[in-house]
């Protein structure tokens, strides 16, 4: 099967045999078993936990991570078109990828003891084994430096202490990537595993957005971790800033997923939607909408495409990662408004899926950085000026 996507510059091109088949299996898969059910877990807020397995064995997780711990070994353009597709089916369906590979099994494949790695990768990448990255805290989001959760030294052992809030995956995890302060203010990673005493994983529910992605709040009340549980190269903030980067790159890619599908209703629908005796996408004002989104999405693929290289040769930094994130789900955001406006009332039924992406897309402006934390993080990076302190 070709692909069927929005590619108006020809950049398949560009892409390598193995890129463009991986790209088309997940997009068959996304086809026949996501978007059938999709809406259904949307409406009912789960997460279709049945699917773990089936990415598991398309070698979805952990995707362009070493094949020595069971890893797909791919390039990271092929990891972000994965992300492409998996977001054109839902965001809550690529954050469960994103957070188990880029936030989870990258940290442990970056900072983990060679035990760790043995444990755990090979679990995660089949499927075995979810994980959760537990950064954020009720009180503490775009300033992840302030966080209160605090780790203290007893013995051959650790003591957490805190709470961790907005964590996907966090109910259904088996082992959740806590960072917290030790008695000097050095933040640390710890990996606590599901069951550990004082270790609760609370379900956040009445979710506008984001419905069909598990949500958690982590609570640590004395929950005592042994010293072989501590990442031992995950030492301070910027090592967590590090798999944020990560998981960014990854959304980039899906937001271009998310804009794709909602791009595709609304141009067929206002090919076949007849008013004043001829289709809408005959108006002048639909075709402008229509060319609005077709040039972003353009603009948002060679952006990544772009990142995507530069991230297999070593040379991105988390700053373009930043501009890929901060672009790319912003546009993607005004795409799925315009393909609501152009579906009438019919953008709000769920038969036609723009609605959904809407509300995720939200979700997605703000996480892993807000819009505006990304926007000056680029700024300073162009004047040599922070406007955080």
């Amino acid at each position: 099967m070709g692909f069927r996507g929005v590619d108006f510059l020809g950049l398949d091109e560009e892409l390598s045999s193995e890129e463009r088949m991986v790209r088309d299996e997940v997009r068959r898969w996304v086809d026949d078993q996501v978007l059938p059910i999709i809406a259904h877990h949307f409406e009912a807020g789960t997460f279709p936990l049945h699917l773990v397995p089936q990415m598991a064995e398309l070698n979805l997780l952990g995707a362009n991570l070493d094949p020595k711990y069971g890893c797909a070994g791919l390039n990271n353009v092929a990891y972000g078109l994965i992300m492409q597709e998996l977001e054109r089916g839902d965001s809550g369906l690529r954050s469960f990828v994103s957070v188990q590979s880029s936030l989870v099994m990258w940290p442990i494949q970056e900072y983990g003891s060679e035990k760790q790695k043995q444990y755990w990768l090979p679990k995660m990448a089949r499927g075995e084994a979810i994980g959760c990255f537990g950064l954020t805290e009720p009180d503490y989001g775009s300033n992840p430096a302030g966080l209160i959760t605090r780790a203290r030294k007893d013995g051959s052992s650790w003591v957490l202490n805190g709470t961790k809030m907005w964590i996907t995956n966090g109910t259904i995890a088996d082992v959740a990537l806590v960072w917290a302060k030790d008695d000097e203010g050095v933040i640390r990673g710890f990996l606590v595993e599901r069951g550990t005493p004082g270790f609760r994983q609370n379900k956040v529910t009445d979710k506008f957005s984001l419905r069909a992605s598990d949500t958690g709040e982590l609570v640590l009340e004395d929950v005592r971790i042994p010293e072989k549980n501590r990442l031992p190269e995950a030492n301070g903030l910027k090592a967590a800033l590090r798999c944020l980067t990560q998981a960014r790159y990854g959304i980039a890619w899906g937001a271009i997923g998310a804009a794709m599908a909602c791009y595709e209703v609304a141009l067929e629908y206002a090919k076949n939607r007849v008013q004043f005796d001829r289709p809408i996408a005959g108006y002048q004002l639909v075709q402008q909408k229509l060319v609005y989104m077709l040039t972003e999405i353009t603009k948002m693929q060679l952006l990544c495409l772009r990142l995507g290289r530069l991230k297999d040769r070593g040379k991105v930094n988390h700053v373009q990662v930043s501009m890929g994130k901060m672009n790319n789900v912003y546009h993607a955001l005004q795409i799925a408004r315009l393909a609501r406006d152009i579906l009438g009332a019919n953008g709000i039924m769920y038969e036609y899926q723009v609605a959904r992406h809407l509300c995720n897309l939200e979700s997605v402006y703000t996480y892993e950085g807000t819009h505006d934390i990304h926007t000056l993080i680029i700024g300073e990076h162009i004047t040599g000026l922070s406007a955080f302190t």
